[in-house]
């Protein structure tokens, strides 16, 4: 298994892996900022997304109840959408860990009542955990989107709704990201999703992903790219791939 993210990426960068599935934004916690870091430095390409249910579970290791638990081990993320559960029990003692794969791990080593993992039953089953208490998460409806990532990129039929994922970083300059934005919808390209991160070593100068409905091959698609090219400081086109919700596309 993989303890980090930066594993997962590294295991398919170097071939020991042909896929990889990790998480990009959640409905309760939002993006997840860890993955978006290692897409600026990547040369995977995205081929694919998903989305899937996340129903947490509080995991144990053998016998014990609620008010035994001192520590609960998971990552950060599970940690924000469960944080209403979490309140009743101010005097656990939480533990960050680079992924909740690392927190199982930990608890199955530790075989002791008073620790507890926070994270899925499917994981749990992997490090032979036992389900304590089903979490219901924030938002009821707690989903989590997943991008999977290759080393080659692929080319969508035209047939097929596409999503191409772009990078770029406009400068500081006043209305940069503006012009930018203006770009996509002088050609009627629907943009799904902004995301900013920090440029690591450019202090307070800032990365844009942008999800946009649209096939990378299309005429629009490459006219605007032609044009962003133009008023950005770098650009980079993450990968283009079918929309979850694949309904084919009338060919009249």
């Amino acid at each position: 298994g993989c303890a980090k993210f930066a594993d997962i990426f590294n295991q398919v960068e170097t071939g020991q892996a042909d896929y990889a599935v990790v998480p990009i934004e959640n409905t309760s916690s939002g993006a997840i900022n860890d993955v978006y870091d290692l897409l600026q430095h990547t040369s995977l390409s995205i081929v694919g997304e998903m989305t899937l249910t996340i129903d947490h579970c509080l995991l144990v290791s053998g016998t014990t109840d609620l008010s035994t638990i001192n520590t609960v081990y998971s990552h950060p993320q599970p940690f924000q959408q469960c944080s209403k559960f979490l309140n009743r029990y101010p005097h656990w003692k939480i533990e960050y860990t680079e992924s909740t794969s690392a927190a199982m791990e930990k608890v199955a080593q530790a075989k002791s009542p008073h620790v507890a993992a926070l994270g899925s039953e499917a994981g749990g089953t992997l490090y032979g955990l036992q389900v304590l208490e089903r979490i219901e998460a924030n938002q009821r409806q707690n989903f989590t989107r997943f991008v999977v990532l290759a080393r080659k990129a692929i080319n969508v039929s035209d047939q097929v709704p596409a999503k191409t994922t772009l990078l770029m970083a406009t400068g500081q300059q006043a209305g940069a990201l503006v012009e930018a934005l203006l770009v996509l919808r002088n050609h009627n390209l629907i943009m799904t999703r902004l995301e900013s991160r920090p440029i690591h070593g450019n202090p307070w100068e800032e990365m844009f992903y942008l999800d946009i409905q649209a096939n990378l091959e299309s005429a629009e698609m490459q006219k605007a790219l032609k044009e962003l090219g133009e008023i950005t400081r770098s650009m980079k086109v993450l990968g283009c791939y079918p929309s979850e919700n694949v309904v084919p596309v009338d060919p009249t």
